[in-house]
């Protein structure tokens, strides 16, 4: 029995393969042939040398890559404005609320509820922007629906006051909204900013990467065995 062949059997099992020849056949030279012995010691040595070693050590690199993120900008202004104008849209609404209607009548009563209805939706706008002056991130899930607000409230402003069916003082009291609307944009942005900075350019390390260095090492062989495209030890045949 050749050597090639006992340390291509040899090979196969070390690898969970089977083995192209009877496994007693390939015990039996083994056993007789101090040179196979010696190159099956240290394929193994080699094998657990590849599956297990000890983890290299990482250097704790917290400090360095806090220190290369961007300081978080602080922007309190536009959160204090839109808190200010949130209290007077709240304050204003509220007065709406409580205020007593005039006239007499079931008209007067259904324009006292319909004044009521639209009290209520500016109390709800107005503690909607207190809240997304005091949580942030509020601000995203206010704005399509107050925008479409301001917007349909603006065009219905602009008819009414085109055919006399408002006063001045009425179309005063819209500003509140309208500014919290601009306000509530330009606190979503900011936020928006601060939660997604672009860090891409201070964290990527000069020179090669990790993935770089690991495609540059070298493959570890196994003492006899040639690896690259061949038929697994499976199909070959017994000499």
């Amino acid at each position: 029995m050749k050597c090639e062949t006992v340390r291509a059997a040899l090979s196969a099992r070390i690898d969970g393969e089977q083995e192209p020849i009877p496994a007693d056949t390939t015990d039996r030279h083994l056993s007789a042939c101090p040179a196979c012995q010696d190159w099956y010691r240290r394929a193994e040595a080699l094998r657990r040398a590849t599956i297990l070693h000890t983890a290299p050590e990482v250097p704790d690199l917290t400090a360095a890559i806090m220190a290369r993120l961007p300081p978080r900008r602080e922007h309190p202004y536009a959160r204090v404005a839109l808190g200010v104008v949130a209290a007077a849209q709240t304050v204003l609404a509220l007065t709406q609320l409580f205020g007593v209607a005039g006239g007499h009548g079931h008209e007067a009563f259904m324009m006292g509820h319909m004044s009521h209805e639209s009290a209520a939706w500016n109390v709800a706008i107005g503690i909607g922007l207190v809240w997304a002056a005091l949580r942030t991130r509020a601000a995203a899930g206010q704005l399509p629906m107050l925008t479409v607000f301001v917007g349909v409230l603006t065009a219905a402003s602009l008819l009414d006051l085109t055919r006399g069916d408002v006063t001045a003082a009425r179309l005063v009291s819209h500003i509140p909204v309208v500014l919290g609307v601009a306000l509530l944009y330009l606190v979503y942005r900011r936020h928006r900013d601060d939660d997604h900075p672009d860090h891409a350019a201070a964290l990527t390390p000069s020179g090669t990467s990790g993935a770089d260095s690991v495609e540059s090492r070298p493959t570890p062989r196994v003492p006899g065995k040639t690896f690259g495209h061949q038929r697994p030890a499976s199909h070959h045949r017994a000499a």
